[in-house]
C-alpha cells in the first residue's frame, strides 16, 4: 500500500515538472526567443574553462595532457549539458522569477546569467560538488573493475586471440552484417570491408554488441568483444596499475577538496587511459572507429591508443548534421560541433567536408568516401507491381520529448511532417505511383500522438506500401523509380549515388532553395511545385526508359 502511494506521488510530481517545462517552452515560443536555449548550448561548446595549465596533472591525463582543457569541456558537454540542462532551463522559465537549480561549474553558471537566467548560486554550487564527488566515486569503481578484470584474466586460459583487428565503437544489432538473400548487407562493417583505405590483412573485426552471434565478412570473423582493449593480463601490469591508481586517487581527492574538480570528474576516464597506456601495442586494435551519434567527446584513452600506433577514425553515417539556413543567413555551428577534435574524419562528399572544416577548422584531416552504410536488417522488400516512389520522412517526437531538444527551427513537428506525407500521397496516387513509405525508425510511444493517428489513416490508402524501418534504405531506393525525402535526410544522397531522380520536399516553403545543407539536391516547396517536379521526372523517365529496378 505504501509502495503504491509512493509510486503515485512520484508520478504526480513528474507530471507537474513536465507541465512546467512545457510552459517554459511555450513562453520562449510565444516571445519568439527559442534561440535562447541553442545560444547557450553554443556558448557552452565554445567557452574555454578557467583552468590553468599548471593545474593539470600529466599523471592523470597522460598523452591527452595537451588537449586536457578541451577534454574536460567535451566531457562536461556529454555529462552535464544537453537535454537535462535544457529541461532545467525550461523548468525555470515555466514559473516567472524562478532560478535554474542544476549542477554546473562556475564558468557555466556565468554563461546562464549572461543570457538572462537566474541561477541559485549556493545551491547550484553545492549540487555541483556533490555531482563531482559522485563522479570521483565512479572513477574509483572503474579502477576496481579494471583490477578485478585483470586478476580474473590471469586465471582464465580462454582469452580471445584476436590477432590484427579493428574495433567499432557503440554499435547495435542492426549495424552488424545480416543474412540477406542477395548476400549484400548494407551495414557499417560490410561497408568497411569494401573500403579501399581500410586496414588490410585483418584477422578479426570486433564490436561491443555482446549478445550478437559470430559472423564472417569476406572471410574475416566478426566477433563481439566486451571492451575496445584487453584486460591487464600480467601480474606486473596489474601491480603498475594499482600503483598508478593510488596516486591518481590521492591527486583527485586533494584537488577536489581545494576546488579543482577536473581530476575527480575524469578519474574514470583517466583509469581507462592508464589501462591502455600499459598495454603492448600489438594487443590494441589497428583502428578504432567512432560514429556521429557521439560526436562531441573523444575518449581520453584514444590519445594513448593513437600514441601506440592505432588509427582513430570518426565517420559520418548520415549527412543531416548542418543547421538550416534562415532568412537572415546561416546560424553558427550547433551544440557540440566546435568542440570536436577527432584526428581523421570520413565524410560523404565535398559539402560535408566543408561542414567539418567550418566546425573544427581548415586543417582537419578529412577523407571523402561517398555514402557510408550503417544500419540494416535481414528483412526483404515487400513484393509489389507497378512503379514506386520511395518516401523518407522524419517521425516527430511527442511534445514533452521534442521540446527538451532546444531546437530553434521547428521542422520535425506534426504540423509539417503530416502535410509532407499527405501531399506526396496525393500526387503519387493521382499520377498512378505507389508510395513506398519508409520511416526512419520505429519509436513507438515516443512518436507524437497526432502523427500516430495520421499514420493509421494513411497506411490504409490503396497506393501506400509501408516499408519496415529496419530494411536498408538502399533496398527501398533500388526498388523505386523516384525518391522524395524530408529535408535534409541522407536518403536523397543515396538516391543520387544510385542514379535515381531525387528531391527534398518542403510543404511549408520554410526551407531556402539555396541551402547548402541540401548538398546540391533540388528543394521542392509546396504542392504545386511537387506536382510539376513529378510530371517532369515522369516524362524524362519514360523517354530514357529509366523506370527503376522492381
Amino acid at each position: 500500500m505504501a509502495n503504491n502511494y509512493f509510486t503515485r506521488f512520484v508520478k504526480r510530481r513528474g507530471c507537474r515538472r513536465l507541465r512546467r517545462i512545457m510552459r517554459g517552452y511555450r513562453f520562449l515560443k510565444k516571445s519568439k526567443s527559442l534561440n535562447r536555449i541553442s545560444d547557450i548550448n553554443r556558448a557552452l561548446t565554445s567557452q574555454p574553462l578557467d583552468i590553468k595549465e599548471k593545474q593539470l596533472s600529466k599523471f592523470i591525463f597522460g598523452k591527452g595532457i595537451e588537449q586536457a582543457k578541451l577534454v574536460c569541456r567535451q566531457y562536461l558537454l556529454i555529462r552535464v549539458a544537453g537535454r537535462n540542462l535544457n529541461r532545467a532551463m525550461l523548468y525555470a522559465l515555466g514559473k516567472q522569477g524562478s532560478s535554474v537549480f542544476y549542477h554546473l561549474p562556475t564558468e557555466w553558471r556565468e554563461i546562464l546569467k549572461n543570457n538572462g537566467f537566474k541561477v541559485e548560486t549556493l545551491r547550484t554550487a553545492l549540487l555541483w560538488n556533490v555531482f563531482v564527488g559522485i563522479m570521483m566515486a565512479y572513477g574509483v569503481l572503474t579502477i576496481a573493475k579494471i583490477i578485478i578484470s585483470g586478476i580474473w584474466s590471469l586465471h582464465n586460459q580462454s582469452t580471445k586471440k584476436l590477432g590484427s583487428y579493428v574495433y567499432f565503437d557503440n554499435l547495435g544489432p542492426g549495424n552488424l552484417p545480416q543474412p540477406c538473400r542477395d548476400g549484400c548487407s548494407h551495414d557499417i562493417i560490410s561497408w568497411y570491408m569494401q573500403w579501399t583505405e581500410r586496414v588490410s590483412n585483418l584477422d578479426t573485426i570486433c564490436h561491443g554488441v555482446i549478445c550478437a552471434d559470430h559472423k564472417v565478412v569476406n572471410g574475416t570473423p566478426v566477433v563481439p568483444n566486451p571492451a575496445p582493449f584487453p584486460p591487464l593480463a600480467q601480474f606486473g601490469l596489474i601491480a603498475r596499475f594499482i600503483i598508478w591508481s593510488l596516486g591518481a586517487i590521492l591527486i583527485a581527492t586533494w584537488d577536489y577538496l581545494r576546488g579543482r574538480w577536473w581530476h575527480a570528474l575524469l578519474l574514470n576516464q583517466a583509469a581507462l587511459a592508464a589501462q591502455v597506456r600499459m598495454q603492448s601495442p600489438k594487443l590494441l586494435a589497428k583502428e578504432y572507429l567512432f560514429h556521429n551519434s557521439g560526436w562531441i567527446y573523444r575518449p581520453l584513452w584514444s590519445y594513448e591508443a593513437e600514441r601506440l600506433g592505432s588509427r582513430i577514425t570518426f565517420y559520418f553515417y548520415s549527412t543531416n548534421c548542418d543547421d538550416f539556413k534562415r532568412t537572415d543567413g546561416y546560424p553558427p555551428p550547433s551544440y557540440g560541433l566546435k568542440a570536436m577534435n577527432w584526428p581523421h574524419y570520413l565524410v560523404w562528399d565535398a559539402y560535408q567536408a566543408d561542414f567539418v572544416r567550418r566546425a573544427v577548422g581548415k586543417t582537419a584531416s578529412i577523407s571523402i568516401v561517398g555514402p557510408i552504410w550503417f544500419n540494416t536488417s535481414a528483412k526483404e522488400m515487400p513484393v509489389f507491381s507497378g512503379k514506386g516512389v520511395a518516401v523518407f520522412d522524419v517521425t516527430p517526437h511527442r511534445s514533452s520529448k521534442y521540446q527538451t531538444l532546444g531546437a530553434d527551427f521547428d521542422l520535425y513537428i506534426p504540423e509539417i511532417c503530416i502535410p509532407f506525407l499527405q501531399d506526396i500521397q496525393q500526387v503519387t496516387q493521382d499520377d498512378g505511383y505507389l508510395m513506398l513509405w519508409k520511416r526512419k525508425r520505429q519509436i513507438g510511444s515516443f512518436a507524437h500522438r497526432q502523427y500516430r493517428f495520421f499514420e493509421e489513416r494513411i497506411s490504409k490508402a490503396k497506393n501506400v506500401i509501408i516499408i519496415d524501418p529496419g530494411i536498408s534504405a538502399y533496398r527501398v531506393i533500388e526498388a523505386s523509380t523516384f525518391v522524395i525525402s524530408m529535408p535534409f535526410t541522407s536518403t536523397a544522397l543515396i538516391a543520387r549515388q544510385l542514379d535515381k531522380p531525387s528531391c527534398y520536399y518542403d510543404p511549408t516553403g520554410m526551407i531556402q532553395k539555396d541551402d547548402r545543407a541540401a548538398h546540391g539536391i533540388v528543394i521542392i516547396r509546396g504542392l504545386e511545385e511537387l506536382k510539376k517536379w513529378l510530371k517532369t521526372i515522369s516524362v524524362i523517365s519514360n523517354i530514357t526508359g529509366a523506370t527503376g529496378r522492381l
